[in-house]
C-alpha cells in the first residue's frame, strides 16, 4: 500500500511511530505532548507492537522510495499471522497480470496466422510446405492417370493403324483385281457396265465389283455359340431418347425396362416396368400399359414387393422380377402373375452391400441383366479381388449354370450389359461421352479393350440394361429414363 509522504506520515503520528517535523527525540519525551497523553501513546504502542512480538517473529517494516512520478513515498508493510494469502485487491492484480499475459499471446497468435498467410514465419513456411506437398501429390495422381490414358490410346491408336492398313492393302487389292463376268444361279448374264451419271476419269469414284458366289448358310454365321438370330459386334450406340423425368428424389436412380420374353395373360413386350431405387425400404414396383402410358405418369397398378430390394440391378424375363434382397447375396424371383415369390437362392461367395460395386457406388454389387442366351449375373467375389465374374443362371431355380471370370474391376466402370453373350462395360457414369471400353466374350473366354462412344447426357447413369426384343439399351441417367438404339453386324458384313 502506497500513500503520499504527508498522510502516510500523519498516520503514523497518530499510531504514535511517527515524530513532529520540530521534535528530534522519541514522542515520549516530546515537550508538547502532556504526560496523560504520553501514558495514552505508551499504551496504545504496547497494544499496536505485541503482534510482532509473537512466537512466530512476525516483523513489521517501514521503508522509503520514490514513485514512478518522483515523488518520496512511505511504505508501511505488516506479515499478517493468520492470513496465507491476500483476497480482494492481490487477487484481482494477479487477475489483471495473467489478462495482460493472455492479450499478449493472443497478440503474439495473431502475428504469427498473418505470417502464415503471407508465406513469412514458421508458422507460414510450415503451412505453405503441408500445401505444397498436397499439391505436389494430386499432380502426382494426376500425372499417373493422365499417363496411364496416354497408354491405353497408344494402345488404341495402333491397332487402329493396323486395321486401317490392313483395309488399305484389301483395298489395293481389290482394285487390282479384273472383273469378271459371272453367272447367277438362273443362268442370266450379267455384264459389268458402267454406271450412268458418274465421270471415271475422276479417280474419286471408282465402280466396286464383287464376285457372285455360292455359300453354304453356315459358312455366312461365325463360329461360336453367337448363331442366335440379331447377334453380332457391337458396331455404334445411338444417342440418348428420353420418354420420362422423375418428379421426386426417390427417383434419382432406379430400374425401369420391358420383358423381352413376356409370360402370361396379362402382361405383353409393350409393359413398362419402373422401380425408384432411392431410400431404405425399396418395395414399390410401377406397372404401366405401354410406353406411351408411361410417359405420361399414368401407371395402370402399382405391386408391393413382398422383401426390400436392393440397388438398380433389377430385371424383368419371362414374366417374373428377378432382384437381390436389401443388405444380403440372396436372389429372389416374383411372379409377375401370382404376385408371390417363386424362389430364392443366395449367390455363391459373391460380394454385397458396397463390397464391389460400380464406380459410382449405389451398392451395386449384384447386376442381374438378360439378352439372346438368357439370364445372367455380374458381380464379383473376394477370392478374384474385385474382378468381374459373369454367371449363367436357371431361370426358374437361379441356380448357377456356368461362370466366366474377367480381368477388368468392377470398380473401374461405371456400369455393364449383356448382349450376345457377351459383356460390355462403359467407363464412367458421369463423363457425357465416354465410351463403352471393354467386351468379354462366353463362347471364346477372351476379352479385349474396345472404343464404341456412348454419351451420358444427364451425367449420373445408375442403370444400362438390354433388351434384345426391343434392340435397345435401357438407362436411368440422373432422373431421366432414356434408350439408346443399338447397331449389330459384323465387320465388313453390313449391319442391322
Amino acid at each position: 500500500m502506497r500513500r503520499s509522504a504527508a498522510s502516510h506520515w500523519l498516520s503514523q503520528y497518530r499510531l504514535g511511530l511517527a515524530q513532529p517535523a520540530s521534535c528530534l527525540q522519541p514522542c515520549l519525551s516530546c515537550p508538547v505532548v502532556s504526560h496523560a497523553a504520553r501514558l495514552r501513546i505508551a499504551a496504545k504502542r504496547r497494544r499496536r507492537m505485541r503482534p510482532f512480538r509473537s512466537p512466530h517473529q512476525h516483523q513489521a517494516s517501514l521503508s522509503r522510495s520514490n514513485d514512478p512520478i518522483g515523488r518520496c513515498v512511505y511504505t508501511f508493510e505488516v506479515i499478517s499471522p493468520q492470513e496465507i494469502s491476500c483476497t480482494g485487491n492481490s487477487t484481482k492484480s494477479e487477475m489483471d497480470e495473467v489478462l495482460t499475459r493472455l492479450t499478449l499471446l493472443e497478440a503474439m497468435v495473431s502475428q504469427l496466422i498473418a505470417g502464415g498467410g503471407s508465406g513469412t514465419g514458421t508458422g507460414g513456411l510450415r503451412y505453405n510446405d503441408e500445401y505444397l506437398q498436397e499439391a505436389y501429390a494430386q499432380v502426382t495422381r494426376e500425372r499417373n492417370q493422365l499417363q496411364l490414358e496416354q497408354e491405353r490410346l497408344k494402345t488404341q491408336v495402333q491397332k487402329l493403324q493396323s486395321t486401317l492398313a490392313e483395309l488399305s492393302l484389301e483395298a489395293e487389292r481389290l482394285r487390282q483385281r479384273p472383273c469378271e463376268q459371272t453367272n447367277t444361279s438362273g443362268g442370266t448374264l450379267h455384264e459389268n457396265r458402267p454406271l450412268r451419271g458418274y465421270h471415271f476419269k475422276n479417280t474419286s469414284y471408282q465402280e466396286m465389283k464383287a464376285e457372285v458366289k455360292k455359300l453354304p448358310a453356315s459358312h455366312l454365321i461365325p463360329e461360336g455359340n453367337h448363331s442366335l438370330t440379331g447377334c453380332g459386334e457391337l458396331l455404334s450406340v445411338g444417342d440418348p431418347v428420353l420418354h420420362r423425368k422423375a418428379d421426386a428424389i426417390t427417383g434419382k436412380y432406379g430400374v425401369w425396362l420391358q420383358d423381352p420374353d413376356p409370360r402370361g395373360p396379362y402382361y405383353t413386350k409393350n409393359t413398362v416396368w419402373r422401380i425408384d431405387a432411392v431410400g431404405k425400404e425399396v418395395r414399390q414396383l410401377f406397372i404401366y400399359e405401354n410406353i406411351n402410358q408411361f410417359s405420361k405418369g399414368f401407371p395402370m397398378k402399382v405391386l408391393v414387393l413382398p422383401e426390400p430390394m436392393e440397388s438398380t440391378g433389377a430385371t424383368v424375363y419371362q414374366g417374373s422380377l428377378y432382384y437381390q434382397r436389401r443388405r444380403s447375396r440372396t436372389l429372389l424371383r416374383y411372379n409377375l402373375t401370382s404376385e408371390n415369390l417363386a424362389s430364392r437362392l443366395d449367390l455363391p461367395h459373391a460380394g454385397f452391400h458396397g463390397q464391389h460395386p460400380y464406380s459410382w457406388g449405389g451398392y451395386t454389387d449384384i447386376d442381374l441383366a438378360v439378352d439372346e442366351q438368357g439370364l445372367w449375373a455380374i458381380y464379383s467375389t473376394s477370392k478374384a479381388k474385385g474382378a468381374i465374374i459373369i454367371s449363367q443362371l436357371d431361370p426358374e431355380s437361379m441356380k448357377v449354370r456356368r461362370s466366366w471370370e474377367t480381368k477388368i474391376r468392377k470398380n473401374s466402370v461405371g456400369n455393364a450389359f449383356m448382349m450376345c453373350g457377351r459383356l460390355f462395360t462403359i467407363a464412367s457414369y458421369t463423363t457425357p461421352n465416354t465410351t463403352i471400353n471393354y467386351m468379354f466374350d462366353t463362347a471364346t473366354n477372351e476379352g479385349q479393350s474396345i472404343a464404341v462412344p456412348f454419351m451420358n447426357k444427364y451425367r449420373y447413369n445408375s442403370m444400362v440394361d438390354y433388351n434384345h426384343a426391343q434392340r435397345k439399351l435401357y438407362a436411368w441417367d440422373n432422373f431421366h429414363m432414356v434408350t439408346y438404339d443399338v447397331r449389330l453386324g459384323w465387320a465388313g458384313q453390313g449391319s442391322s
